[in-house]
Formats: C-alpha cells, sequence, structure tokens
C-alpha cells in the first residue's frame, strides 16, 4: 500500500506536470494513486488477453508441427 501511494504521488507530479495543470498536493496525490490503479488494472487486462492470444498462437504452431512430423516421417 505505502508502494502504491509513493508510486501514485510521483506519478501524479508527473501527469499534472505534463498536462499543464496546476493543483494542490492532496489532488495530486488523489490522480495519481487512482491513475495507478486504473492503468495498473488496463495494463494488466492487456497482458492477459496477450498472453491467451500468443498461446493461441503457440498451440497452433505447435499442432502444425506435430501435422508435419506426422506426414513426413509416420504416413507414408
Amino acid at each position: 500500500m505505502l508502494f502504491l501511494i509513493i508510486v501514485g504521488i510521483a506519478a501524479g507530479f508527473l501527469a499534472t506536470r505534463l498536462m499543464r495543470i496546476e493543483t494542490d498536493v492532496p489532488t495530486t496525490i488523489v490522480i495519481g494513486v487512482a491513475g495507478a490503479l486504473i492503468g495498473g488494472l488496463l495494463l494488466r487486462s492487456i497482458i492477459a488477453l496477450t498472453s491467451w492470444a500468443a498461446g493461441l498462437v503457440g498451440a497452433v504452431l505447435g499442432a502444425m508441427a506435430l501435422i508435419w512430423l506426422y506426414k513426413t516421417y509416420v504416413d507414408r
């Protein structure tokens, strides 16, 4: 929890500077912590989806390799 607050403070500070808005310290912290939660959830979702798709591609490539081996060496 403390790590999230520290990251949130840094993220809020950077985000308010990049977006060129002036906020007080508590607002900056709230923006940063909320952004860290939303960004972390989004990033985990994207990673979960891409890892699922990568698993499917790997499974198809593995099955194709087995079919090639079967046709080459077994089914003559």
